[in-house]
């Protein structure tokens, strides 16, 4: 079976966050895929077969299949277009967020994802003593999201994995706004020790949340975002209101072709 590995959110090889990408003429066994994963090691591995007109499209990290994942659907995209179907500009997306469209629009590809729907909630001594830093505001949904006074506190964090896996919320984003002149809006950093990932390199599930929250705060609802982690990444926003949808654009670049034996 044939397999690409992608790094999404980038333009360089070896920056934004890596996927593994299979698309199969039929579904495998979700144990064999699980394997597989795991075998790859990486934050997630997307798994694809075309069913009439769409592509149902499912995640898997180290710790379990997942209900939505940005920077494998972008990758997955990406070698669909480059691969498989060079000729299309769309494609829908079955999955278990519902159905997810992607444009591609020349380098740029434009993912629609619902966004969730944070709600504030208590500061508490555990997130504290968590993330070393009483943070501004914390709210959750999904995953939880840390406000924190500043980008510098962002980009040097050093993260207790095991007091952040005893957290509420399946991830943990701290987030901050970017300097005054910096060409981004906000900074982020994204953790996911309960799905056996220490930090995702560029989280696009993680920026469904952090761009309504960043669209209230800053008064607009283009949003471009840079993810603070050690391989970076950058990412074009837009929070649809009316639809509670945000569009996330960025690149894509292909490191390895490979040929995995079963």
């Amino acid at each position: 079976m044939k397999q690409y590995v992608v790094d999404a959110f980038t333009d360089t090889v070896f920056k934004g966050n890596p996927a593994a990408v299979c698309i199969m003429d039929s579904w495998i066994d979700d144990n064999l895929m699980l394997s597989i994963t795991r075998e790859n090691n990486l934050s997630e591995t997307a798994f694809a077969v075309k069913e009439n007109e769409k592509y149902r499209l499912r995640w898997f990290t180290p710790g379990g299949e997942i209900d939505l994942c940005g920077h494998a659907t972008l990758a997955t995209a990406f070698v669909i277009t480059n691969f498989y179907e060079k000729n299309i500009d769309k494609i829908v997306f079955d999955t278990l967020s519902g159905d997810l469209i992607v444009y591609k629009k020349g380098e740029l590809f434009e993912l629609n994802f619902p966004s969730y729907n944070l709600r504030s909630v208590e500061i508490t001594e555990e997130i504290i003593d968590a993330i070393g830093v009483k943070p501004l505001e914390v709210f959750i949904d999904r995953d939880l999201v840390c406000v924190l006074e500043n980008s510098e506190l962002v980009e040097k964090f050093e993260p207790n994995l095991e007091k952040i896996r005893l957290l509420d919320g399946l991830l943990l984003h701290i987030t901050a706004k970017a300097d005054e002149n910096s060409e981004f809006d906000c900074v982020s950093r994204s953790f996911a020790p309960k799905l056996n990932v220490a930090e995702d390199p560029v989280c696009g599930s993680g920026h469904c949340h952090l761009v309504p929250l960043w669209s209230d705060k800053l008064g607009k609802n283009e949003i471009v975002a840079f993810q603070a982690s050690k391989r970076t990444g950058i990412l074009y926003c837009k929070l649809d209101r009316e639809k509670n949808r945000v569009s996330l654009s960025g690149k894509a670049v292909l490191f390895a072709v490979s040929e995995i034996f079963i």
